[in-house]
């Protein structure tokens, strides 16, 4: 059951993820504390920063309970002037066969109250979850800093998911991504700095800052920001990178990527893989092209590192590939992160701001 309200803007400032492993109470004490500290920090009130601790509580209990162990990733979201903070919540456990079931309150299998996922749902200002039997449940709860005197803005018509994470080892994640929207366009780039740790961080971080300045008012094209981005990164490790531009009313997408960087488009259920060539953002690049592909509304995009698996089938998930895009990231992080690299998943699916959403598994 898809349960979105729906999807953050995003900000430069959103794209790092907190990691939390989630296994006994201390770890639910120190996710739940990291959570106060970033609400703090954004500017929540106490009543929404005792909303974020009851969500995060009451979502790790869950995995605790159900699963004996899993995740929680925390980031900030950004729309318009409003802050938020999104939490995903990610497990390997039995799953749940009939979710609605779950949802209501009183509901139990652990012999609790069952409150758990119909308080989540109250508390967060957008809920989704998905889950199969044998196969683990994702959680993605959003929580607005917004009050009466300052809602949260309208939907934009963009929705956007994603993971990007650093090797356990790491402080600081050698991936990185970023997504501009101006008026019907939106460009979204994906790079992933060779190796690991701060220097190739340095690398993709500066693809990142690069997509928001080199083109005010304007989404930039593929090949014409590779090879900007091609200058910019010199001196640097370098690094595999791609972008993404959509023009919602000419119905295009175009494409252009150097490196191991992975990219599908999904429309009607067809899977499109999007080419890239041999090469080195800032330090050998070979060639670059541009693609040009049909665009429809409703359209989903799916781009990440060779820190995940290509061998991934949302077929393989009933319903998935409706629900938000942060569950379609969580779960392809979840089951295909080959877990000695760092790792970085984007989706992205255009849809009419407000429209119902879907029913999924």
């Amino acid at each position: 059951m898809n349960l979105a309200v729906s999807s953050p803007e995003l900000s430069p400032e959103a794209f790092r993820q907190q990691r939390f492993p989630v296994g006994e109470p201390s770890e639910i004490a120190a996710a739940r504390r990291a959570g106060n500290m970033l609400a703090r920090r954004i500017g929540f009130d106490d009543v929404r920063t005792g909303q974020l601790a009851i969500v995060i509580s009451e979502a790790a209990t869950n995995i605790v309970k159900h699963a004996g162990h899993g995740e929680l990733l925390l980031r900030k979201v950004t729309r318009g002037a409003i802050h938020g903070i999104e939490v995903l919540a990610i497990d390997k456990g039995p799953g749940m066969r009939n979710v609605a079931q779950y949802l209501q309150d009183g509901h139990s299998t652990a012999g609790t109250y069952g409150v758990g996922l119909g308080a989540i749902g109250r508390l967060s200002q957008e809920f989704d979850l998905y889950s199969l039997p044998g196969m683990g449940t994702v959680l993605m709860m959003v929580v607005w800093g917004a009050t009466a005197n300052a809602e949260v803005p309208a939907d934009p018509g963009w929705q956007v998911g994603a993971v990007c994470l650093p090797l356990a080892s790491e402080e600081v994640s050698g991936d990185a991504w970023n997504v501009v929207f101006e008026g019907h366009e939106m460009s979204l780039m994906m790079a992933d700095g060779l190796g690991h740790g701060p220097h190739a961080a340095e690398a993709s971080e500066t693809a990142s800052a690069l997509l928001e300045t080199c083109a005010p008012g304007l989404a930039p094209l593929p090949g014409s920001f590779l090879k900007l981005a091609h200058a910019a990164l010199a001196g640097t490790r370098g690094a595999a990178m791609a972008l993404a531009h959509v023009d919602r009313e000419r119905r295009e997408l175009r494409f252009a990527g150097v490196g191991n960087i992975a990219a599908c488009a999904f429309e009607d259920g067809r899977c499109r893989h999007l080419l890239s060539h041999n090469g080195i953002v800032g330090s050998n690049l070979r060639k670059v092209q541009e693609f040009q592909h049909p665009w429809q509304s409703g359209s989903l995009l799916v781009m990440h590192s060779d820190g995940l698996h290509t061998r991934w089938d949302l077929d393989q998930y009933p319903g998935l590939s409706r629900c938000h895009p942060a569950l379609i990231a969580a779960v392809l992080y979840r089951d295909f992160s080959r877990g000695r690299d760092d790792v970085g998943v984007v989706v992205l699916r255009e849809h009419q701001a407000g429209e119902a959403p879907a029913e999924a598994a």
